[in-house]
């Protein structure tokens, strides 16, 4: 039955209404000066107490049949509980739908012909309610409020379509002709609240506005990874302009230095990423952008400085301040994922890409440190696990060890080599008698990695150059030897391993095993050839070149 207020009836006790309105007056400006409690633990009881508030309110509403007069006090209360609600949890939890749809119906219900589609699709009710408002100006207000947070709740879960639809019914005409997200945002023009209205957290103005910043922001983002890199910049351009946090900010002007640097104006890219410096929040993510743009101006002592200080950016620990009371851009975005170009990962990998540019740059020395410090950070992280498998997007723990024992050898720090090498040894030639099991569960879609003979094989390997280094031709030769005969012994395993196990690792392959016996076979030769061993030279020679031939493509560099 409906519960709209017959014409000539009397409209609920004026000090009811007036009550309700004063009790969420109330609650709004305590949470106001909550925000103002530095007290973290205080805050949060105090936040949590009005919560408790704004709940017993709408229960006491939404106890009572609906009607007219009440509902822009009623919907009010439910924007102000859902706005503190998401702002406290730091998300959109499920129940906020169920929130908004009773709030819905609850409006059809004092409208007697539109009674019958309360079964509706929360779009579809969207639909019915604001055709109904146009009979109801007063709700106006309330409504676009609550349609800002079904929009806010759209745009995170990624329901573009329906929070199109619902912006062209806000919209009316003006809206219908464009389904881009971008000017139906503009183009939506809440109405402004009356002065004698309910208090509100936040108006439908102000999440507006952060709708067509998050928006902005996430088009540009995906647009920069597509390579729509004019189109990026202009919505990166109009993220910008929007009502940013500093932290948000940092991100916007980070994106559009890697824009404007992919688009080749490295120049207008420095400005913007020493405008995110400037702002004073975490400096990784364009510190990361900075050392990617003086690579690609040449400018390698600024890159590796870049590095350097993101390192020490990442290892920061940083006071988190504590959120608004308020929905904010941040809580509409996506969480970074590795694909992004503003992923920043951890110290721990920051310290790699240092380490391995020092390498790749002939700094030796530097990259040796660098590796070391590696070392010790992952293992004092990892203790008393050894992790054998990769981290995304960076190399595994046995990898890491290959890549600082090649960095001491270069650097003439054979000793420090043999040290690494014989830890790496002591922590993964326990497992080479079970790799017939390792190689099965391979098949099997096991995690565990059967790369063990390559890790061990490539360490030999190591050893020998390093004793190469250190004028102990015998022990080299025994290292090459050794290196050889596990490679001769593993046996390349099914194709479908190697294309499900990272590629990228390269340690699985077929072609990693002959660029293994290559390099071993050359060594050792050379070792040969200055001991006067010239058959035993020619020999690993005439088979380097035989396992040259099995290559499919020769990319290996002794």
């Amino acid at each position: 039955m409906s519960q709209q207020t017959p014409p000539g009836s009397p409209e609920p006790h004026t000090s009811f209404l007036q009550l309700w309105r004063e009790k969420n007056d109330q609650l709004v400006r305590q949470a106001k000066v909550i925000q103002d409690t530095h007290l973290s633990l205080r805050r949060q009881q105090l936040a949590q107490d009005t919560l408790e508030g704004f709940k017993k309110l709408l229960w006491g509403l939404q106890g009572l049949p609906a009607a007219v007069p009440v509902l822009p006090v009623e919907l009010t209360v439910i924007c102000n509980f859902i706005i503190l609600r998401v702002s406290l949890a730091q998300g959109f939890t499920d129940d906020l739908v169920q929130d908004i749809q009773r709030s819905l119906k609850r409006v059809l219900e004092t409208q007697e012909h539109l009674e019958s589609r309360l079964e509706q699709s929360l779009r579809e009710l969207w639909d019915s309610v604001l055709h109904a408002s146009a009979l109801l100006p007063d709700l106006l207000p309330a409504l676009h409020l609550l349609a800002g947070l079904q929009a806010a709740l759209w745009l995170r879960t990624d329901q573009l379509g329906d929070l199109a639809v619902l912006l062209q019914t806000l919209n009316g005409s003006q809206g219908r002709t464009s389904e881009d997200l971008l000017l139906l945002l503009k183009a939506w023009k809440p109405p402004v609240e009356k002065s004698d209205a309910a208090l509100t957290l936040q108006n439908a103005q102000s999440l507006r506005a952060i709708l067509l910043t998050a928006f902005a922001y996430q088009q540009g983002l995906q647009e920069l990874i597509t390579g729509s890199l004019p189109r990026a910049l202009g919505n990166l351009q109009e993220a910008a302009s929007g009502l940013c946090t500093r932290p948000v900010l940092v991100q916007v002007y980070t994106a559009l230095g890697t824009c404007l640097r992919k688009m080749g104006n490295p120049q207008r890219a420095l400005l913007y990423l020493i405008e995110a410096l400037k702002i004073g929040t975490d400096c990784s993510l364009p510190l990361l952008e900075a050392s990617r743009l003086y690579r690609q101006l040449g400018d390698t002592s600024a890159e590796l400085e870049s590095l350097e200080l993101l390192v020490q950016a990442l290892s920061a620990t940083h006071s988190s301040k504590s959120p608004q009371l308020l929905i904010e851009v941040e809580l509409l975005l996506p969480q970074s994922d590795q694909a992004s170009p503003l992923h920043c990962g951890t110290p721990s990998q920051a310290k790699h890409l240092l380490a391995s540019r020092c390498l790749q740059i002939k700094r030796e020395e530097d990259a040796a440190e660098h590796y070391l410090d590696l070392l010790a950070l992952l293992l004092d992280a990892s203790e008393p696990r050894f992790s054998l498998l990769p981290c995304p997007p960076g190399p595994s723990m046995p990898e890491l060890f290959l890549e600082a024992a090649a960095a001491l050898i270069q650097a003439s720090r054979a000793q420090d080599a043999l040290t690494v090498c014989e830890e790496l040894l002591s922590r993964t030639s326990s497992l080479l008698p079970k790799m017939s099991q390792l190689q099965e569960s391979a098949r099997k879609g096991s995690k565990e990695l059967p790369y063990c003979p390559l890790w061990v094989s490539a360490t030999h390997l190591l050893q020998g150059q390093a004793w190469v280094h250190l004028k102990s031709p015998k022990e080299a030769v025994s290292e090459f030897s050794w290196c050889l005969e596990l490679l001769f012994r593993a046996t390349p395993k099914d194709k479908e391993q190697g294309a499900g196990s990272s590629c990228e690792q390269g340690c699985s392959s077929d072609v990693t095993l002959q660029q293994l016996r290559v390099a071993a076979l050359i060594s050792r030769g050379l070792v040969w050839v200055a001991s006067d061993h010239d058959t035993k030279a020619l020999k690993d020679f005439l088979l380097s070149v035989q396992a040259i031939e099995m290559l499919p493509i020769i990319c290996f560099k002794l």
